[in-house]
């Protein structure tokens, strides 16, 4: 499992964690069923305290991407709820939509670049820096 983490970001180590976890079972590199390294493994391989992978575990149990259990350790358990997903989901692209809005960023602007990164998902890839999906090829 590859887990990339920038330590010079204002973004949270945890949170950082939490959304390669879900890139990568978006992307279909992580699969529901599977165990993920034990919090112990993790921090050794990131170079990150144990407690920073606890919180991030735990949120992703909180969020029904885990399900934490004494012998096998975290274990890949999508426990969908679509119209939570959603709402989440709306809450979420909220602020993004209106700073792009005030950045003078049009509909079809956003459109593309947000069907270049479904695309990108759908094809196992994250963070595909060839077409940013602004037209821009």
């Amino acid at each position: 499992m590859i887990v990339k983490i920038d330590f010079n970001s204002d973004e949270a180590i945890y949170i950082q964690l939490r959304n390669q976890i879900i890139m990568g079972i978006a992307t279909d590199r992580i699969r529901e069923g599977d165990t993920l390294p034990s919090v112990r493994q993790m921090a050794e391989y990131v170079g990150i305290n144990m407690h920073t992978v606890n919180k991030a575990y735990s949120v992703l149990r909180q969020e029904g991407f885990l399900k934490l259990d004494r012998r096998k350790g975290a274990v890949v358990s999508l426990d969908v709820d679509k119209y939570q997903a959603l709402e989440e989901m709306k809450q979420n692209l909220d602020v993004v939509l209106a700073c792009g809005i005030c950045r003078n960023i049009s509909r079809q602007e956003v459109h593309q670049l947000v069907d270049f990164i479904y695309d990108a998902y759908l094809n196992g890839c994250t963070g595909c820096e060839k077409n940013s999906g602004d037209g821009s090829e």
